[in-house]
């Protein structure tokens, strides 16, 4: 069967290669992509995506009205999103909460007028960050790492599992994901929406357009290719605060399974991330940087936090990885020589952008 597919933030680093991936291997199916092409960069993907034979539609899911125009597909990937943390603590909040809220309303209604499975990705963001830093930790020599015995359930060395409590503050943009997630389940169960969420951590890996405050990962290793500095923000400014990361074709063979035994997912909520296997501190990428690009740069330390920061956030994959045998394949190494490499051969596009 050639299902047809709509990807919302599509021209996006998530979106694009989701794009690209599912043409790639399943070129009968017919990939649509949306995106308003707000964020810096993402316009280079359109001659990408139209080189894969993927449509592109330039649109903005906050408007239910530029919906109107599409045609009727089997399944909608919502990729959209005002990724920042950052966003709304500074200035009014009214942008995250209409792109990342509002516009999932939007596409939702869309999916059940198409009768289309959805696959909503959601954020590790979701997690209250006062209740993660109060975690157990030790201190190795380059990074922090969570002990096994908490006090607080959904926790261990493991890292985040599902069951982490939920209550608590934990920035517009995780607010705005949480939101989408109950009313994803409401859709689910009165409207018979077929739909399943996944709580990802970093994603990243090329074509991520990284900032200071979204796709750090990329931006780290731009900052040592073209010689910047860069700053250790937070936990005494030392660098040793972790992240697991998770490369964007691993997340692409998750969302690949779950689109096509979709009834096997619907009504689920998985956390989806690199794991510890795959995960870095601040001053261990540095070094992966270091080691990659030959180059050594200037990082000035700011001990105090940020505002919504976490020490230390791990994804537990354990229930994602029983229910279906899914885990992620690359390593920290894998990923960071394949960005440079990116980076390397398309210096004149990125420059501007990411240097």
């Amino acid at each position: 069967m050639a299902y047809k597919i709509l990807i919302t933030g599509g021209a996006g680093f998530v979106g694009s290669n989701l794009a690209v991936f599912f043409k790639s291997n399943y070129p009968q199916y017919a990939v649509i992509v949306f995106d308003n092409l707000k964020r810096r960069g993402s316009e280079l993907n359109i001659s990408r995506l139209k080189s894969h034979g993927i449509e592109f539609v330039h649109g903005d899911l906050r408007n239910k009205e530029d919906f109107d125009s599409l045609p009727k597909v089997d399944f909608v990937i919502d990729a959209a999103a005002e990724p920042s943390v950052m966003a709304g603590l500074d200035a009014a909040p009214d942008y995250v909460i209409n792109t990342n809220l509002t516009g999932t309303i939007n596409c939702l209604n869309y999916a059940v007028k198409c009768n289309a499975g959805f696959l909503f990705l959601s954020s590790s963001r979701v997690y209250p960050f006062d209740e993660l830093d109060h975690s157990s930790f030790t201190e190795s020599p380059t990074r922090f790492e969570l002990k096994d015995n908490q006090q607080t359930p959904g926790i261990s060395s493991k890292g985040i599992n599902e069951h982490f409590p939920i209550n608590g503050p934990r920035s517009f943009y995780g607010a705005t994901k949480l939101a989408s997630e109950l009313l994803i389940a409401e859709y689910v169960e009165f409207l018979g929406l077929k739909a399943a969420v996944n709580r990802c951590g970093v994603i990243t890996g090329p074509w991520q357009m990284g900032k200071v405050d979204q796709g750090v990962i990329v931006l780290w290793m731009a900052r040592h290719f073209w010689k910047n500095n860069l700053t250790y923000n937070g936990y005494g400014g030392i660098g040793k605060q972790v992240r697991d990361i998770l490369h964007i074709h691993d997340l692409f063979t998750l969302v690949d399974h779950q689109l096509h035994h979709i009834d096997q997912f619907s009504g689920k909520t998985f956390n989806v991330g690199g794991g510890n296997d795959c995960s870095v501190s601040l001053m261990e990428l540095t070094a992966l940087c270091e080691k990659i690009t030959g180059n050594k740069i200037t990082i000035t330390s700011v001990p105090e936090n940020r505002k919504a920061d976490v020490r230390i956030y791990v994804t537990d994959n354990s229930a994602i990885t029983n229910y279906c045998g899914w885990k992620p394949t690359y390593t920290p190494e894998k990923i960071m020589q394949e960005i440079f490499e990116w980076i390397q051969n398309n210096q004149q596009q990125l420059k501007e952008i990411l240097n």
